[in-house]
């Protein structure tokens, strides 16, 4: 009977959080909320101005939201969506990514050309490290030792020691680089280029680029097509890069490095997340203001969710 009751607890005590979707939504200051077993949204709520990048902990119990012109990180209890409190970012924070641990966490600042690392549980500024002009994207390696930040107009992915917090080294990439990426097993590194229209391969233990991963879509110009998100599924097999305006997701064989195939989703796709189980990929849609849900094994979108106000960002909660 005590060990019954104990579990009944623990299931009360434990928030159903799993494979729950966070969505920021830049315009309209907001997370909209999606349960991803039914596909259906479950409520929206104030989550400051500007709000655009967004991760959660990995032990699911709080998320943080880049709420970038109140020049804040914002934390929420991710089950209520109460805000808990806020954490220093430095100005206008954009994108910014946890070490593995859970702490602490890297943010960029594109107006102050710095990454800004916070201590999530004292809730201070432990370091602020100088990198290139228009700072945005974040990456971290599986094992948390390297942090790479992208910046946008030096066009150059910074290496930077997370024990030091010095930069080790800096790849030059094509022109504005939008987002970082490890593979899981931290034996490569997929850096997108917006303007560039291309994703560099980059080996992390030597810092040199092995491949450029370039796309080609009938029908859509070149300009257009936009690398922005890129998510690794877990056994390298599939690279996923969102293609901005092109309104594509492009899928990349792992062993060949070859585009096998485009996925069609909203307007300017943006941003990506698997679900823990892999076995689906959300995308934000800037401006058709909805997320597409594409089915990972056979590179299908099999559903469209409205969300709110020009879609941004997008996590899933952890199991």
């Amino acid at each position: 009977m005590k060990h019954a009751l104990a579990i009944l607890l623990l299931t009360v005590a434990t928030p159903a959080l799993a494979n729950k979707v966070y969505v920021t939504n830049e315009k309209g200051n907001d997370v909209t909320v999606i349960d991803g077993d039914t596909l259906e949204v479950l409520g929206s709520y104030p989550v400051g101005n500007r709000p655009r990048g967004i991760t959660i902990s990995p032990d699911g119990t709080e998320l943080y939201v880049c709420a970038s012109d109140d020049n804040l990180v914002r934390v929420f209890d991710p089950g209520t969506m109460q805000e808990t409190h806020t954490l220093p970012s430095g100005p206008d924070p954009e994108l910014f990514v946890l070490h593995p641990s859970g702490n602490p966490l890297y943010i960029a600042n594109e107006d102050d050309n710095l990454v800004t690392v916070v201590d999530t549980k004292a809730h201070k500024v432990l370091a602020e490290i100088p990198v290139g002009v228009e700072p945005e994207g974040m990456g971290v390696s599986p094992d948390g030792k390297v942090v790479i930040n992208t910046s946008e107009t030096t066009n150059m992915a910074h290496f930077i020691d997370t024990d030091s917090f010095e930069i080790t080294a800096n790849v030059l990439v094509d022109s504005r680089p939008r987002f970082a990426q490890f593979s899981d097993d931290g034996s490569r590194l997929f850096v997108s280029s917006e303007i560039g229209g291309t994703v560099s391969v980059i080996d992390p233990a030597s810092q040199q680029i092995t491949r450029t991963i370039r796309f080609e879509i009938p029908g859509v110009l070149p300009e257009a097509i936009q690398p922005v998100g890129v998510r690794v599924t877990a056994d390298g097999k599939k690279i996923f890069v969102a293609l901005g305006p092109a309104n594509r997701v492009a899928v990349v064989d792992g062993d060949t490095l070859e585009v096998t195939d485009y996925i069609l989703v909203g307007q300017r796709v943006w941003q990506l997340a698997f679900t823990p189980d892999q076995k689906h990929l959300y995308t934000t849609n800037g401006n058709s203001n909805d997320v597409t849900v594409i089915d990972v094994a056979t590179n299908t979108a099999v559903k469209s969710i409205p969300v709110g106000q020009q879609p941004w960002g997008v996590v899933v909660a952890p199991n």
